[in-house]
């Protein structure tokens, strides 16, 4: 590799760094909170929904064990996984693809 052509690697990363740096400076601080809203509530819904149908089920069909409860961790973590599936994608769409990062 050349002189040349290692200056031109660099100066290319400088210059991606610097777009990344100047497109998230015009992220207000209000994105940052809808998307902290946006993770809340797809862990709060399943969970509510999961409560939802357990007590639904418990009053219809009374027996030893809880579906109430059952059904709140299970929502929980469908809630989880769909949050960590949200973020992880955010996140892929901030990296460019040739970050090591």
């Amino acid at each position: 590799m050349t002189a040349e052509d290692e200056f031109s690697r660099t100066v290319a990363a400088k210059a991606r760094a610097k777009l990344r740096a100047e497109h998230a400076a015009r992220q207000p601080v209000w994105s940052g909170l809808g998307t902290l809203g946006i993770i809340g509530w797809s862990v709060a819904v399943p969970t509510l929904l999961g409560i939802l149908a357990g007590s639904w089920w418990d009053r219809r069909h009374p027996g030893a064990h809880s579906w109430t409860l059952a059904l709140l961790v299970t929502g929980l973590i469908l809630g989880c996984v769909n949050a960590w599936h949200w973020v992880s994608h955010e996140a892929q769409t901030l990296r460019e693809p040739g970050d090591d990062a």
